[in-house]
């Protein structure tokens, strides 16, 4: 498997922020410092994760983000789908009928389902080293 550059800054992101302060919001120019990402980058990639209720954004000059629940509860299911999408398993094909079509589509799909069970297990805690 390989990540997107913006599901791995997405993480690292969260994996940061997991191991600040809970009561105060980490500004995205520290973020981006502390895990040498682009900060115009970082930003694009922290609007979804607000979308998907995995980051909370406060407004103002203590601004910032902060998760939107404990670490512990945030897989990296959650992370990756937020930036990229629902993994899913495709096998394209100009006979989509065929049997031997059908049989890869399945395979696929089956290989989906255990990579999202996998990642849904692996929580950003698991990134940090704390609990």
């Amino acid at each position: 498997m390989k990540l997107t550059r913006a599901s791995s800054y997405a993480l690292h992101a969260l994996a940061y922020m997991a191991v600040q302060k809970k009561d105060h919001p980490t500004a995205s120019h520290i973020i981006a410092e502390k895990r040498h990402i682009p900060e115009r980058f970082l930003l694009k990639v922290l609007k979804p994760l607000v979308s998907a209720q995995l980051l909370t954004s406060v407004k103002g000059p203590n601004g910032g983000y902060r998760l939107a629940r404990p670490a512990s509860e945030i897989s990296v299911l959650d992370v990756l789908e937020a930036v990229e999408g629902p993994i899913r398993g495709q096998a394209p094909s100009e006979e989509p009928n065929h049997p031997t079509s059908r049989r890869l589509e399945a395979i696929c799909q089956q290989s989906a389902d255990h990579v999202r069970k996998h990642l849904g297990k692996i929580k950003i805690t698991d990134l940090t080293g704390r609990e």
